[in-house]
């Protein structure tokens, strides 16, 4: 991993003085940071993931919802059983994806 992006990653988490940075920025964010260490991001990552689903960018895609349904189901499950968030990251995951393809919303 370049480690010029994984700096740039970092910065903007720092930046954000937020407890989880939301949308595109904070999916490029856990994105990157997921990948040098997913037991401290990854369960962020699950959460955005499944937060980004109720955009009004893939509102109209069922497809791009599932995918990105399917990517937070693949970092939970990832996730160490140790760690504190993964059965929540999971479950929350796993249901959301249960309601899309039934064809209801979860909110």
């Amino acid at each position: 991993m370049d480690q010029d992006i994984v700096m740039r990653a970092r910065v903007k988490l720092l930046s954000a003085n937020r407890r989880v940075v939301r949308g595109v920025e904070g999916l490029w964010i856990y994105r990157t940071l997921t990948k040098v260490d997913p037991e401290a991001y990854g369960s962020k990552l699950a959460f955005v993931l499944v937060e980004a689903t109720a955009s009004p960018r893939v509102r109209n895609m069922p497809e791009q919802r599932m995918a990105l349904l399917d990517e937070a189901v693949a970092v939970a499950t990832a996730l160490s059983p140790a760690n504190p968030y993964r059965d929540r990251m999971l479950e929350t995951a796993l249901a959301v994806r249960r309601a899309e393809l039934e064809g209801r919303s979860v909110s």
